[in-house]
């Protein structure tokens, strides 16, 4: 089987040779420089548009655009960079690579357990290979599908993949295009489904060309964390909107993702009738009707609008982890400090009803209010998590929470996140307790690299363990090969104790939400309930899709609490080891124990 995504820009293989064309209202004037080929003028249209028909390239020439006689760019929808972002772009044939992945049409949302990783550190290899080797591995571990921090080739060797310029280009330093089809198709044939993360609210600070060329592709008008934003409601902002809506239909159907997660949409800023992101699954539902497609969002705005049922499956629930943090750690500086008071019920009210700030004042944010109602939200709608790449990464000296917390809570949290009913994601290594760190690293150089490791230690100026600046040289140099090195999973730990513990443990928790919870997840409505008492006793119940209940009962303390019984129906799971099928579990619940019934 052979896909191929037919674009509107970029470079497309034709019968007579290749078609060039580029967006450059800017220029006055566009020339195509294929290696090896004299210069030749491309055809300007009214509306910014640049093209020519090449009968002298062909798969695997290198490519360049030239404005206006000087500035040399690749190409912004270039399929493929063999020598980086600032290279030149190469004409990638899609239909030569033969799908070996048959009729998959995906899987239900409601089957979905992600896992996170990194391709670039999630082996020794870094490389898309170096996945594919381990997806017997995930597959028996019991996640479903897989998720790839974003693969838009960034300037450099290394890098997390939220400093992205060309979001078309799979990064060269992870494999061949090929490669990644290869991954992907892989998969497919162990069940397991792929996602790509995806980032369409900014471009990294180097090696983005655009706005030399096509200045309206930014705007004025809003601004960004990362300086002026992409536009999506100015003058020139069609374009600019089909250029991420091409982008997501290109990975969705040339490389047979299963789904997206669009990173940070609460900076994708559009006054729009109709916003950018409803546009962009409105699109992506239409081209895709007769397979399981899955688009999820980071916002962090709790923007419940869009997870209306034909928009966005779900939202990573950061409110959820932040709370759970509070109660296994005990941290309570910077965003923590929304989470410190009524932890417990914030518990409740995140597991049963999505967010817990839902237009809610935040102390974190000046008293500004956040997020919209969401208990009327089935619990699928939201991807609940006890780490990921945010979690970890953005820590100073990028703890893992194995660092953090008692192996008792962190036992009894992965109970509680891998069979409630939302959707879990666990990030590489987590299952079995990884104590290395997730470091933030990038490959900058001269002074954007000194801006990024000053940049790095000032965020911590804040915080008590980084108040002195002696402290904060101790925080890893972002650029530094060794911070790379020392976030490159050790796979040598796996089989020792006690990481060989804890990942029986996530195994067996997946074998019963696979048995137990999801054949009954699908058409879960939003009839839910709580009660808190004792300080750290968290009792919570579901009515799944078959009508039957779901019942935690938790004690996420240190000490014990009282409790009047067992929940009702059938026993799925408990970590409490004087518990007796008879006769319950009497009165004392002892610290960190998680009770699971089903009635």
């Amino acid at each position: 089987m052979k896909r191929r995504h037919q674009m509107p820009f970029g470079a497309e293989l034709q019968a007579d040779g290749v078609r060039f064309r580029l967006w450059a209202p800017s220029a006055d004037r566009v020339e195509l420089l294929v290696e090896g080929n004299p210069a030749q003028p491309m055809q300007r249209s009214d509306d910014g548009w640049y093209e020519r028909r090449e009968p002298a390239a062909a798969a695997g020439s290198r490519y360049r655009f030239r404005i206006d006689g000087g500035l040399e760019v690749p190409d912004p929808a270039s399929r493929r960079q063999p020598d980086d972002a600032h290279g030149p772009s190469e004409v990638i044939d899609p239909a030569a690579f033969a799908w070996a992945d048959g009729d998959w049409r995906g899987r239900p949302w409601h089957e979905v357990v992600l896992y996170e990783l990194h391709v670039g550190s999630f082996t020794p290899q870094g490389t898309f290979s170096g996945v594919e080797e381990q997806l017997d591995y995930l597959a028996g571990l019991g996640v479903t599908a897989i998720e790839l921090m974003p693969l838009a080739d960034f300037p450099g060797r290394r890098g997390w993949g939220y400093d992205g310029v060309l979001p078309f280009a799979p990064d060269a330093a992870y494999g061949r295009p090929e490669d990644l089809k290869r991954l992907v198709a892989a998969a497919h044939l162990r069940g397991l489904m792929v996602f790509l993360d995806v980032v369409y609210n900014h471009f990294g600070p180097d090696g983005n060309y655009l706005a030399s060329y096509a200045a309206s592709f930014f705007t004025d008008r809003h601004h960004s964390p990362w300086g002026r934003a992409n536009n999506f409601d100015d003058p020139g902002s069609e374009t600019v909107r089909r250029f991420f809506i091409e982008n997501a239909l290109y990975w969705l159907d040339e490389y047979h993702f299963d789904g997206l997660r669009l990173d940070a949409v609460h900076a994708i800023l559009d006054d729009s009738p109709q916003h950018f992101l409803a546009e962009l699954a409105e699109r992506v539902r239409a081209a895709f009707p007769d397979r399981h497609i899955h688009l999820v969002v980071e916002n962090d705005a709790n923007q419940a609008r869009f997870l209306a049922p034909h928009l966005f499956d779900a939202q990573w629930n950061d409110d959820l982890h932040h709370i759970l943090h509070v109660l296994l750690t005990g941290e309570v500086s910077g965003y923590y400090r929304d989470y410190r008071e009524a932890t417990i019920q914030r518990l409740g009210r995140a597991l049963t009803q999505g967010f817990d700030y839902q237009g809610e004042p935040s102390e974190h944010r000046g008293g500004q209010p956040r997020g919209e109602p969401s208990r009327h939200l089935p619990p699928t709608r939201f991807v609940a998590f006890l780490q990921n790449h945010d979690q970890v990464g953005n820590r100073a000296m990028g703890d893992r929470l194995p660092q953090l917390a008692p192996a008792a809570a962190i036992d009894a949290a992965l109970a509680v996140l891998l069979l409630a009913p939302g959707i879990p994601l666990l990030f590489m290594g987590e299952e079995w307790g990884a104590r290395q760190p997730f470091l933030y690293f990038c490959d900058f150089h001269d002074q954007l690299a000194e801006a990024v490791r000053h940049g790095r230690r000032r965020e911590f100026e804040d915080f008590p363990a980084f108040a002195d600046a002696a402290a904060r040289e101790r925080i890893p140099d972002p650029n530094a090969e060794a911070t790379f090195r020392a976030s490159v999973v050790d796979w040598s730990a796996v089989r020792l104790p006690p990481h060989a513990e804890r990942l029986a443990l996530v195994r067996r928790l997946l074998r019963l939400r696979h048995r137990d919870i999801v054949p009954r997840l699908a058409g879960a409505s939003g009839e839910t309930g709580f009660e808190t008492s004792g300080g750290h006793l968290l009792e919570a119940w579901w009515r799944l899709g078959d009508g039957a209940r779901l019942c935690l009962q938790a004690n996420l303390g240190a000490a014990p609490a009282q409790v009047a019984g067992a929940p009702p129906g059938r026993l799925l799971y408990t970590n409490h080891g004087g518990f007796a099928a008879a006769g319950g579990l009497g009165d004392n619940l002892p610290p960190w124990t998680v009770t699971w019934a089903l009635s």
